[in-house]
């Protein structure tokens, strides 16, 4: 036999399950939602030119060109970049598209003693500048990464010119 102290919970609990179905029932969102990425011949695009740019300035790079979600589309090194270039290169855009800022920027904020210091423990993370986010019409659509310049900064500016080769292919 049911006491009256159970059955009053078993309704508010039923009351509960019913307000949630309903709250959802009129939402107005989608089941389904769709997102852009580079296509791999606009990646290599990217890529090349990237890798073109450190060649003009002499040095010798590992590019990197992944989807939105951080997994690699295009891995080119350049014949001379050390062996190291393209595992970077390739931590270098996966942090990038997985923060959704360029490396660069993390840098500083996740140093010791920084509140974000915690980042630089995730697993495939790496704080080294030359990772960028690559943006069309405001969404992410994919990141670059470089790798064997000599510094961050020099990696950004190949990157950045990978970007830049296409940014008209990519507006809306």
């Amino acid at each position: 036999m049911i006491t009256k102290k159970q059955a009053m919970k078993s309704l508010r609990i039923l009351s509960i399950v019913f307000a949630m179905l309903s709250l959802q029932i009129q939402a107005d969102e989608p089941a389904l939602f769709s997102t852009e990425n580079l296509t791999p011949k606009t990646a290599l695009k990217a890529a090349l030119a990237a890798l073109e740019k450190c060649r003009d300035e002499g040095y010798q790079v590992a590019v990197v060109v992944t989807d939105r979600n951080g997994l690699p589309q295009i891995m080119i090194r350049d014949r001379y970049a050390g062996a190291h270039t393209h595992e970077t290169a390739r931590r270098k855009a996966w942090t990038a598209a997985s923060f959704r800022v360029g490396t660069s920027e993390l840098v500083s904020v996740t140093a010791a003693g920084q509140s974000q210091s915690g980042i630089r423990h995730v697993e495939g993370a790496i704080m080294l500048g030359g990772g960028l986010l690559i943006d069309a019409g405001g969404s992410t659509v994919g990141a670059i990464g470089v790798s064997g310049a000599p510094g961050g900064e020099l990696d950004d500016l190949c990157a950045q010119a990978g970007i830049d080769a296409i940014e008209e292919d990519i507006l809306f």
